[in-house]
């Protein structure tokens, strides 16, 4: 079988990327080259493999090395897996780990906008969405309910955080996604013009006085569309609101104003999807 350690010493520098650096740190560790990301549960692991990102190490709970985590050790060629009972891995990493396995993988460089929105008709952009909890379950929802793609804004959680992918189901390797380029300035200083360019028309998601519902027909008959999703709490900023050519609202009962964003992600992406299915 592949490279099998037990551990025994939790500070040999190898374990040092599961129990002692950061994401952001993982992000840098290859600097000026992409970095390193973790990969969490098997589903998550299998995905990210599917989609061609390398490993570079697993670290797994004993019983799943002939359990669930066969098949992943089988496809990882020759890289360390690193294994002890649940209760250790717990103390390493400081967390109880989600169906004992994680993988260090190597990220790759992100794909331009224009490449992964060219053949798009429906797509998601993500302002400033900070709980990788969202980020993740947003993924879920765009992949599941046929959105071609997904742009976030510099101020989002990386998708490819440990919490974010795993919410995820691992979705963030299925579905294509990338930054969008701001150029140093405010991203609708310059994404707009570039959705615009591309053929999109834009659809920001907000309780406003000229808002309208989600099932507007004239917002269900556009070819190509950018739905816009805000900021938890504070939603997206005015600039926006006032550059997207629709802003669109989710008719609500007893009293309540709005959903979480990942909720609303869900409902927007199924009623906007359909021409896309």
């Amino acid at each position: 079988m592949n490279n099998i350690i037990n551990i025994t010493d939790f500070t040999i520098p190898e374990l040092q990327i599961y129990s002692s650096l950061s994401e952001s740190q993982l992000f840098h560790y290859y600097e000026p080259a992409p970095g390193l990301f973790i990969a969490e549960s098997p589903k998550v692991i299998e995905r990210a493999l599917d989609a061609g990102y390398e490993p570079v190490s697993l670290l797994l709970e004993r019983k799943h090395i002939e359990g669930e985590a066969r098949n992943i050790i089988s496809r990882c060629g020759e890289i360390p897996v690193y294994t002890a009972e649940f209760e250790v891995l717990t103390k390493l990493t400081g967390f109880k780990l989600t169906r004992g396995a994680l993988c260090a993988m190597r990220r790759t460089d992100l794909p331009k906008m224009e490449a992964i929105c060219s053949d798009a008709h429906r797509i998601a952009v993500l302002e400033n969405i900070v709980n990788p909890t969202n980020v993740g379950a947003i993924f879920r929802s765009a992949a599941a309910l046929n959105i071609d793609a997904v742009l976030l804004t510099k101020g989002c959680s990386d998708p490819l955080y440990r919490r974010a992918a795993r919410v995820s189901m691992g979705t963030v390797f299925q579905i294509p996604w990338t930054y969008i380029d701001g150029n140093g300035v405010e991203w609708y200083q310059n994404g707009f013009r570039d959705l615009k360019k591309m053929g999109f028309a834009t659809a920001a998601m907000a309780l406003t006085d000229r808002a309208v519902n989600i099932d507007d027909p004239q917002l269900m008959a556009e070819e190509k569309l950018a739905i816009i999703l805000g900021t938890e709490g504070e939603g997206l900023s005015d600039e926006t609101i006032a550059n997207s050519d629709y802003t669109v609202c989710i008719p609500m009962s007893h009293g309540v104003d709005s959903l979480n964003v990942a909720a609303a992600g869900a409902v927007a992406f199924w009623q906007l999807g359909k021409n896309n299915r």
